[in-house]
């Protein structure tokens, strides 16, 4: 649909191959995140937030806490998220309010957002022990608290004059990836641990000692990645707009890349962390679903003492 509308062209005659393109500059740019919002909210969002609400309550074997707020919820994301795209256009040649309509939008958002995000962690009311016992049931709240979280940060990102020092800056790296890898991953990483026992008939994963070494990597990997960028790009926001005396810009942007130096250090530290727990996670599910395949061999082919023969042979 993006491609067929984003290159609608007309022609200039019918004798003539040349061809104006109906959508450009500015009208290119709010069609693209047109897309870019829809996907956030029907990729990154829709479908996690149904692994969160099957996943969480059977793993904690509470019921959900109110049907009726993951209803509220669902319709509220699915109206509003299509109306946000713009708040990435502030200052831009955009209709002004078109950007305040995106903004509005945005800020309204927040209300299903931590609908579901609430809706999540009262369920784990009369369930906190499991939680402290249970790495699979400490990544999907965890996961939950991302999501609150970064939903929060994406609506007052949003607003126009928080916009003005966050945009085209590390913050909004940092923003993306607190949802990234704090709710899309994590809520990820404890669905597979949840599901793949079930799948293959298991009663725990291969290792629980791995599902907690997992963790505790994903969460402190994330952490990490997420504070620097979030330095980073604030620093790099109020370096952007400091003036000297002369009314000139004080720092120039190689100057800028200099101060970032340590927090792209720790930025690539955070991602290995993650990268080593994603590892541990697929060697646990590979030896999990490897016992399992083992154990099938072994029942289709028997030994003669399995199978009730003597396996010495017995002097008459």
């Amino acid at each position: 649909m993006l491609l067929i509308v984003n290159n609608v062209a007309v022609p200039a005659s019918f004798a003539a191959a040349k061809s104006y393109s109906l959508f450009s500059g500015v009208q290119d740019a709010m069609t693209q995140w047109w897309y870019g919002h829809n996907a956030v909210a029907f990729f990154l969002t829709a479908g996690f937030l149904g692994m969160l609400y099957y996943y969480l309550p059977k793993r904690a074997n509470r019921p959900i806490y109110s049907y009726r707020l993951s209803i509220l919820s669902f319709w509220g994301i699915t109206f509003f998220y299509i109306w946000v795209g713009s708040h990435h256009l502030h200052y831009t040649a955009l209709p002004h309010w078109v950007q305040t309509l995106g903004m509005t939008f945005s800020v309204m958002l927040l209300v299903p957002s931590w609908a579901s995000a609430g809706n999540a962690l009262m369920t784990l009311n009369g369930a906190w022990h499991k939680v402290r016992d249970d790495a699979t049931l400490r990544f999907m709240f965890v996961a939950a608290v991302f999501y609150g979280l970064s939903t929060f940060e994406g609506s007052f990102l949003a607003i126009r004059p928080v916009n003005s020092l966050s945009h085209y800056t590390d913050w909004t790296v940092g923003h993306v990836h607190a949802g990234a890898m704090g709710w899309v991953a994590l809520i990820t990483f404890g669905s597979i641990y949840a599901v793949v026992p079930m799948i293959w008939k298991r009663e725990t994963m291969y290792s629980w000692k791995l599902v907690e070494w997992h963790f505790w990597l994903a969460l402190a990997g994330t952490l990490i990645y997420v504070f620097a960028m979030w330095n980073s790009g604030i620093i790099q926001g109020l370096m952007w707009r400091t003036y000297n005396e002369a009314g000139t810009l004080q720092y120039s942007f190689v100057d800028t890349l200099v101060a970032m130096h340590p927090y792209y250090i720790a930025r690539a530290i955070g991602g290995l962390l993650f990268l080593a727990g994603a590892l541990v996670g697929c060697y646990n599910i590979w030896m999990t679903i490897r016992d399992v395949a083992r154990e099938s061999r072994e029942l289709d082919h028997p030994t003669q003492s399995e199978a009730g023969e003597p396996a010495v042979p017995v002097a008459e």
